[in-house]
């Protein structure tokens, strides 16, 4: 569809890799974009990086305890930078994301992190951490845009919102004409979610993805193992696309039906194949088999 970017992210390669290369490779596996942000340089400098691999530049990711009064003043500072960095690249969305991986303790006396796929009801947070929350995402979605740029809330095992409940609480209670969606995929099938209910649910407010697949039985063995998020990433949680859980052709058959435009970002957090090119190439390669 040519209103789809079909771009990469970085993760999957390790931090110690030249950026140069991990570019060269994500156009050399067929990408058309990867995710920017300030940390790459002035925006004249991460566009002539981009411009180099023929790449356009995505979304940066905005992730905070959006639920702590005291940490409202500085969100906002980093997401009126972030928003006017976006424009000055060309790219009109911003992921924002919930923290609390390590820092927001449970009832149970339980990180989210070490409770990752495994949240019960009296894990969420209270209802003043949730308003106190959309109240500050409300203000950072009226910032960037601002700036011309759209917010899409991306949910993240581990994280404060993780579960479908979370996410439903979360926006009702949050502005449609302030925030959207960029869901990630992979992480909702890891929560135990349906990712294709989801998109028919939330098809108006979606405006971006991050892509990724999920092994369905790390995902059982560490249900029943009781792992943290660590220990479900080192048993090999992530996937390459197709070779997983996820229904991407029906996903995208509602996508495609609600006139979805904008980025797919594929996401691996960490491949077991010999290596992040690879993993990229058999992506890629499945997107292609589906139509993309």
């Amino acid at each position: 569809m040519k209103d789809w970017i079909i771009a990469c992210s970085t993760i999957t390669w390790p931090r110690d890799v030249p950026r140069e290369q991990m570019l060269a490779e994500i156009a050399q596996a067929g990408y058309e974009g990867a995710p920017a942000g300030a940390y790459l340089g002035t925006p004249e400098e991460v566009l002539t990086l981009f411009g180099r691999y023929g790449l356009k530049p995505g979304p940066g990711y905005l992730g905070a305890d959006f639920e702590k009064p005291e940490q409202e003043a500085a969100i906002l500072e980093r997401a009126q930078a972030m928003a006017a960095f976006s424009r000055e690249i060309g790219c009109t969305e911003l992921y924002v994301a919930a923290g609390g991986f390590e820092s927001y303790v449970t009832k149970r006396g339980l990180t989210r992190r070490r409770i990752s796929a495994k949240v019960k009801p009296e894990d969420m947070m209270s209802e003043a951490e949730f308003r106190q929350f959309a109240k500050t995402l409300n203000k950072v979605g009226e910032i960037t845009l601002k700036e011309g740029v759209r917010s899409c809330f991306h949910n993240h095992v581990g994280s404060t919102i993780e579960t479908r409940a979370e996410i439903d609480k979360l926006f009702s209670l949050l502005d449609p004409a302030l925030v959207f969606q960029g869901p990630d995929i992979g992480h909702l099938a890891w929560a135990g979610e349906d990712p294709v209910q989801f998109c028919r649910d939330y098809a108006d407010r979606i405006i971006s993805l991050h892509l990724k697949d999920i092994n369905p039985d790390v995902l059982r063995r560490g249900i029943e193992a009781d792992w943290g998020y660590d220990e479900f990433s080192d048993h090999g949680i992530f996937a390459e696309l197709g070779e997983g859980m996820v229904d991407f052709p029906a996903m995208f058959e509602v996508l495609k039906q609600a006139g979805f435009k904008g980025w797919i970002i594929v996401e691996t957090d960490r491949t077991t194949k010999a290596t992040p090119l690879e993993s990229a190439q058999i992506s890629r390669a499945y997107l292609r088999s589906i139509g993309l």
